[in-house]
């Protein structure tokens, strides 16, 4: 079996509140979206039709996906109500498209990260509405998942077991990387690497030890740097944990596939373990892995490439019923 877990939908449901409501600035003209946190893009079928889903997992020769809301549908911006709203339509929106299809797809729930009570209070009713974890930003409106607010939310993620996937935007502040498209190939990776490292240094993820988070896009910089800040923290009088901490933490992370390389997500797999990886796509915009299996069947072969495929996202989801497949075909 194959399950893609980083894989984006937006839903009718939170497409047709857009539309009516002019609070969340976006334009819907057709099917292209024009308007806050993201350059113009074409809302193609896939993004909203589950045949569409189905058949683009098909002809990728994928089994199965793990679906959450892109970062321009999160609108951490907005007010609390306009937040709530749009988080109960896109998190209905991706029940029923589920349901379309149960043995290949599952969802994450999107929050409204803007106020951490209401966060929770949408993440147990997502819970019980058979969300297999969350996708949220990895900042929030410029604030950032480590500080204190955001204590209760990661109490609840521990106490509810399910991951979170952590999917990095909004990197407005590095105005160096305009105008080569350095916001998304330089921009995306480093703002992981800032979420995570701060995350670390702040003791969220010592504090909370069943919290597990996905890391997108080859898990940004972190793979390859976060020993910078193992060793900082033993001669920097700024950084108040010790490398345990940091080697202890880094267990927590688990890494998509998405390198644009083989050999870079070989070294991946070398780096972080081959338990901590997990097929993603990004699709279905144009910065997604174009052949997926095959770059997989490429890069591993045997067990590893079992577990990188199927394994490793069914125990950290828990997902079950899901529809199995071979891998190691063509």
């Amino acid at each position: 079996m194959s399950v893609d877990v980083h894989n984006h939908v937006m839903p009718t449901e939170a497409l047709d509140l857009l539309r009516r409501e002019p609070s969340y600035g976006v334009d819907l003209v057709g099917d292209e979206w024009v308007g806050v946190h993201h350059i113009p893009f074409t809302v193609v079928a896939s993004f909203y039709d589950p045949a569409a889903k189905l058949a683009q997992l098909d002809e990728k020769g994928m089994d199965a996906a793990v679906i959450s809301c892109p970062p321009p549908m999160y609108f951490y911006e907005v007010d609390t109500d306009d937040g709530v709203q749009l988080c109960e339509a896109a998190n209905e929106g991706m029940e029923a498209f589920c349901r379309a299809q149960p043995d290949r797809l599952r969802w994450l729930a999107n929050l409204p990260m803007q106020t951490p009570d209401s966060a929770v209070a949408a993440y147990r009713t997502a819970v019980e509405h058979g969300c297999v974890g969350a996708a949220v930003g990895a900042s929030i409106a410029g604030r950032r998942l480590d500080e204190p607010e955001y204590e209760e939310f990661w109490s609840v993620v521990e106490e509810l077991g399910r991951p979170v996937l952590v999917h990095p935007a909004f990197n407005e502040f590095y105005a160096a990387l305009e105008p080569y498209y350095l916001q998304n190939v330089i921009g995306i990776p480093l703002e992981t690497t800032v979420m995570v490292e701060r995350m670390m240094c702040a003791g969220v993820l010592s504090r909370h030890p069943g919290v597990r988070l996905i890391l997108l896009h080859g898990g940004g910089f972190v793979p390859y740097q976060v020993w910078r800040l193992a060793h900082a923290s033993g001669v920097r009088p700024e950084i108040s944990i010790d490398a345990d901490e940091v080697r202890r933490a880094f267990g927590q992370l688990y890494f998509d596939t998405i390198t644009h390389d083989v050999e870079a997500l070989q070294y991946l797999a070398a780096r972080v373990g081959i338990d901590h990886v997990m097929l993603g796509t990004d699709l279905p915009y144009d910065m997604a892995t174009p052949t997926p299996m095959e770059t997989l069947r490429e890069a591993f072969d045997g067990a590893a490439l079992q577990k990188v495929c199927c394994d490793n996202a069914a125990k950290v989801f828990d997902l079950q019923g899901l529809r199995a497949s071979d891998p190691q075909s063509a």
